[in-house]
């Protein structure tokens, strides 16, 4: 029992970073992250004899997907959005730039991010944040890897549009 515990810390700690990452994104709430982490990490161990694969990593971020999923549609009633607020998160453009300008744009970003429906930010944050690849995407997801691709594009393509959309509500109001 005891090589068994260490063999599974030795495989799975290393990813509670990305565990956490996506739980965070698929729940919107730090708490509320930590929760599913926690509880996906106990389904983890409980299921560790059944591990059979060569990638540990797709295989505790399936399931924190998974235990996210089944914890937002119990909590759905809970979950608020976050409104964009431009005085907050909006970049000004025909000004100088400010030495905050990076936390800006990183805060445009999430903002966008968040107007996002669910399996878009999960795609996004997988392929392109946590550079998962293609393979590791479609066993992760259960999807074929055409929907993977054309998900993926299509998470893109929203982001740009909901990006868009703030820079253009905010030279608006720059006006």
């Amino acid at each position: 029992m005891v090589e068994e515990q260490t063999l599974f810390e030795e495989l799975f700690l290393p990813h509670l970073g990305a565990a956490y990452n996506l739980a965070c994104w698929l729940v919107a709430r730090d708490g509320d992250a930590e929760d599913v982490v926690q509880e996906a990490y106990l389904k983890a161990l409980k299921g560790f004899n059944g591990f059979r694969g060569t990638n540990p990593r797709a295989w505790l971020l399936k399931i924190v997907r998974n235990t996210a999923y089944d914890w937002a549609k119990k909590h759905s009633n809970d979950l608020k959005e976050i409104p964009f607020d431009e005085r907050i998160h909006a970049v000004a453009w025909g000004r100088r730039l400010s030495p905050s300008f990076l936390q800006d744009r990183i805060n445009q970003l999430d903002a966008a991010l968040t107007q996002l429906p669910a399996e878009f930010r999960e795609i996004l944050l997988l392929r392109d944040i946590e550079g998962w690849s293609y393979k590791e995407l479609t066993s992760a997801l259960s999807l074929p890897l055409g929907t993977v691709m054309s998900r993926l594009n299509r998470a893109r393509q929203r982001l740009r549009e909901e990006i868009a959309k703030a820079q253009l509500k905010e030279s608006r109001n720059e006006v």
